[in-house]
Order: structure tokens, then sequence, then C-alpha cells
């Protein structure tokens, strides 16, 4: 791969750089100005082009993942679309901890390709064909993570916090099985591993927000204070409708 761009420079993105900087891999880092990212991109994305999606989200209303928002983008079904995704913390990377992902896409080249890239002695990165498995369990894990944040804030224990894992992980599958991924996905790391670490680390932005809540925190003022995005708000709401489009119960999310 001769080129690569990180289209948004957040955490993330930027300890998966440094990840390609220490294997001698230079990328480009475009930033927040919305202008300049609208106007070269639609000239840069070619058919061979690799896209690779490290956000986590449904979008409201559309009930899009993330893939689905970047086809309508770019006009069409996208081939060469891969969701890196799994349990990291950008914290914990940059200082070399060792960490796995899953590199997702219905294209297995494609796959492959990110996931030599994204492999070092530190990082292990596998493949995945089931990419809507794979960022639905991304998504739907930060709702759950707000409600672990929830139990810490109002001073529950871990049994709590155990049961809400292992049902609300009952409820992805369910919702990501009637939507068409595979039940097996949900079992992996970017299911149970992504969920775990969400809900667990002190570096989870969404339980963090639980835990402000659950201390007698209003969510506006949770989120006034915050510079960086628990992306489980919002998609509580897209997830909350798809439940309703897709019938299926829920007691949790």
């Amino acid at each position: 791969m001769e080129k690569i761009s990180f289209i948004g420079c957040g955490s993330w993105g930027g300890a998966l750089s440094k990840i390609l900087s220490d294997k001698g891999i230079s990328s480009l880092m475009w930033h927040r100005n919305k202008a300049i990212i609208d106007t070269p991109y639609k000239q840069l994305i070619k058919k061979d082009t690799i896209i690779i999606n490290l956000a986590k989200g449904i979008e409201v209303d559309s009930l899009l993942t993330i893939s689905g928002v970047l086809d309508n983008i770019i006009g069409y079904p996208f081939s060469n679309m891969v969701a890196l995704s799994g349990p990291s913390h950008a914290e914990e990377v940059i200082f070399g901890h060792p960490t796995t992902l899953v590199a997702a896409s219905k294209n297995k080249k494609a796959a492959t390709e990110v996931q030599e890239i994204f492999s070092n002695n530190t990082l292990r990165t596998y493949i995945n064909h089931d990419i809507l498995g794979v960022e639905l369990g991304g998504a739907m894990k930060n709702v759950i993570a707000i409600a672990a944040g929830i139990c810490d804030g109002i001073g529950y224990g871990d049994n709590t916090k155990a049961a809400l894992l292992t049902r609300g992980m009952g409820e992805i599958a369910r919702l990501g099985s009637a939507m068409g991924a595979e039940a097996s996905t949900f079992q992996g790391l970017s299911g149970f591993g992504d969920l775990i670490v969400t809900c667990l680390s002190k570096h989870s932005r969404n339980r963090r927000v639980g835990q402000a809540i659950g201390e007698g925190n209003s969510l506006k003022t949770v989120l006034n204070e915050m510079s960086m995005v628990a992306e489980g708000v919002l998609s509580a709401k897209s997830i909350h409708q798809l439940r309703l489009k897709h019938k299926v119960e829920f007691l949790i999310l």
C-alpha cells in the first residue's frame, strides 16, 4: 500500500498512525476543517482504494452503519470497505500494550492487506468477512457501556455489571442476527472483546458518561463538559429505532 491517509485525526487515528510510523510507513492526516476534507475526498477515492472505517456508530433515522453511510457518500456500494474494530483503547496502543483487532470486509484481499499493515509485535489483527456484525457490535457495545457506567456511579458491584454485560451481549446478538449478521461474530473480539474493554476500562468515554449520570449529573451537563465524543449517546436512539424496525425484544438496549 503506497499511500495511507486518515480522514479525521482523533486519538485512535493518531494511535494507528504511530503503529504505521514505527513500521516505516508514512501517512497523511486530514484534520477538522470540514471544507478541506469535503473538497479532496471524491477525487482521491479510486476503485482500487481501500477505505478503512475506524468509527463506531449507527446513523440516526437512516439506520445505516458507517460503511453504509460511506457507500452513500461515494455514490455506489464500495467493494474495498474494511472495518477495523476490536478491544483497543488508543491510550494503550500508543504505549505498545498487546492489542488485538479485527479487519472485516466482504473483500478478503482488502481485509488481508489491512491485516498485514496493522500488525506488529504488539498488535495482532485478524480478518472476518462479516463486516455488518463487526460494525453492529462496535456500535451497540457503547450503549451497554453507558449502562455499565451508570452501575458504577450508583455504586453497584461486580455482580450487577457481569449480569449487564452477559444479558446485554445477548441483546446485541439477537438484533445483529435479525439484521443478517452472523451470531458467531458477537462472540469474538469485535463483540464480547470490545464490550468488555468498553464497559470496564478507565479509558472508556461511554462508561464515564454513564458513571457521571449514575452519580446524579444530567446528560446535558456531562456532554457539555466533555471534549471528546461518547458515541453511545446517539447510538442509543438509532439502536432503539432498529429494535422497533426488526421487532426484537430488549430490556437493556
